[in-house]
C-alpha cells in the first residue's frame, strides 16, 4: 500500500520521494503495473503505448493498453477496425495477452453513475437530465477524469498485469493528473452542496439565496436550462462521497511507486521543450521520470573514416550522403541530451525513422524490437 506522497506503508516503508526508475526498459515493462506515456501533440505516442503494451505481452504478461485520443490511431497501430470501451483482445503469436480500448468518456460517467446511485431510479433520473447528456461528455476535464477512472477499473479488475495509458498532448495530459484533485474541488463547492438538497427536483426546493441567484441566471440562459441545472445537481444527492473516495483512491494509483510516467519525444525542439516542461512538472510532483522514448530518430550509420581515393565517382556521392545522414543523427542526438540528463537515471529509449507509418501489428513488432532489445 501507499500514501498519496508516494511513500510506501508498513515495516519495508523507505524515504518519501519518487520511485527509483528501472534500469532497463525490459525492466520496466516486466515490473511496473501502470506505464503512463505522456507528450506533446505528433510524437507517436500512440504508437510508443501499443508498443509498450506488446513488449509486456511478449514478456508474458496481461497487458492493456488504452487512448483517450478519439481517433484511430490506436486502432491503426494494432491493425484492428475499431476499439470499444471495453477491453478487447489483440490474437497474436506471443506467451501473455494484449488487449485494448478507447476511452468513451460518457460512457464510462453512465457506468460511474450507476455504480454511485443508491437506487436504480436515481440513476435513471441522472441519466435522463438533459443537462448531463450534453455534458457529460463534453465539460471541461471529464475526459480526462474518466480516463483516470477507467485506468482504475482496469488495475482493481486483476484481469491484467500491466495497463498503459496513452495521453493527450502535454498540457492536457497535466489536466489528466489533476483530474481526481479539480472533481474533489467540484463536489465541495457551495453552490453544488447548496443545490444537494432532498427533495423533489424544483426551484421551489432550493433555498431563498439561491432562488434569487437562479431566477437572475434564468433571465439570462431561460428557465427551463435553469431547471435542468438544479435537476442535475439535485439528482447527485447522496453520491458525493463515493465519487470523493474513488477520486482519492485514483489519485493514490497516480501516485503510487508501481506507476511509472514514460516521457515520449521526437528530436524536433519544441517536442523536446514540452517533454522536459512535462519533466519539471512531475519533479513538482515528486515524481521520477521512469523513461524517455524519442521517435522518429535519424539512425547513425557509423563513420566510414573519410577514405575513399580509390572508388568510383558514384560511391563517393553514396558516401557523401551516408556522411549527411550520420551528421543528421548526431544533431538530433545532441538536441536531445540536455533532456535525457534532466531525466537521469530514467533509460533513454530510441525508435528510428521507418520509411512508413506503423499501422499494423508487423511494425509494431519492428517498433518493439528497435526499442525493447
Amino acid at each position: 500500500m501507499t500514501t498519496t506522497n508516494g511513500e510506501e506503508s508498513g515495516p519495508a516503508a523507505g524515504p518519501a520521494g519518487p520511485a527509483r526508475p528501472p534500469e532497463t526498459l525490459p525492466d520496466l515493462v516486466a515490473q511496473r503495473a501502470v506505464v503512463v506515456c505522456c507528450g506533446s501533440g505528433g510524437v507517436g505516442k500512440t504508437t510508443v503505448s501499443a508498443t509498450f503494451a506488446l513488449a509486456a505481452a511478449r514478456a508474458g504478461r496481461r497487458a492493456c493498453v488504452v487512448t483517450v485520443d478519439p481517433a484511430r490511431r490506436l486502432a491503426d497501430a494494432l491493425g484492428v477496425q475499431s476499439l470499444p470501451n471495453t477491453p478487447s483482445e489483440v490474437p497474436g503469436d506471443w506467451p501473455g495477452h494484449l488487449h485494448a480500448l478507447m476511452l468513451d468518456s460518457k460512457g464510462t460517467f453512465d457506468d460511474l453513475v450507476q455504480r454511485y446511485a443508491r437506487t436504480p431510479e436515481q440513476a435513471e433520473s441522472i441519466l435522463g437530465n438533459r443537462l448531463y447528456q450534453n455534458l457529460a461528455g463534453a465539460l471541461s476535464g471529464t475526459q480526462e477524469y474518466m480516463a483516470m477512472e477507467k485506468l482504475y477499473e482496469l488495475v482493481h479488475s486483476e484481469e491484467f498485469d500491466i495497463v498503459v495509458v496513452d495521453t493527450p498532448p502535454t498540457r492536457n495530459a497535466l489536466d489528466l493528473l489533476d483530474a481526481p484533485r479539480r472533481l474533489t474541488r467540484f463536489l465541495e463547492n457551495r453552490l453544488f452542496r447548496a443545490l444537494l438538497v432532498p427533495t423533489r427536483m424544483s426551484l421551489r426546493a432550493v433555498g431563498v439565496a439561491a432562488q434569487a441567484l437562479l431566477r437572475t441566471i434564468s433571465k439570462v440562459a431561460g428557465a427551463e436550462i435553469v431547471q435542468d441545472a438544479v435537476g442535475f445537481f439535485q439528482a447527485f444527492e447522496g453520491m458525493e462521497d463515493g465519487f470523493r473516495s474513488r477520486a482519492s483512491a485514483v489519485h493514490e494509483l497516480l501516485a503510487d511507486p508501481a506507476t511509472a510516467y514514460v516521457l515520449v519525444t521526437s528530436a524536433r525542439p519544441d517536442a523536446v521543450r514540452e517533454a522536459g516542461f512535462f519533466a519539471e512538472k512531475l519533479a513538482e510532483r515528486d515524481i521520477a521520470v521512469a523513461a524517455l522514448v524519442v521517435n522518429r530518430i535519424a539512425p547513425s550509420f557509423g563513420d566510414n573514416g573519410g577514405k575513399t581515393p580509390e572508388r568510383a565517382p558514384a560511391l563517393h556521392l553514396l558516401e557523401a550522403n551516408l556522411a549527411a545522414l550520420d551528421a543528421l543523427a548526431a544533431r538530433e542526438e545532441d538536441s536531445f541530451s540536455g533532456l535525457a540528463a534532466q531525466v537521469a537515471p530514467a533509460p533513454v529509449g530510441r525508435i528510428p525513422l521507418f520509411g512508413e507509418d506503423v499501422h499494423e501489428l508487423l511494425g509494431l513488432q519492428r517498433a518493439a524490437d528497435q526499442l525493447f532489445s
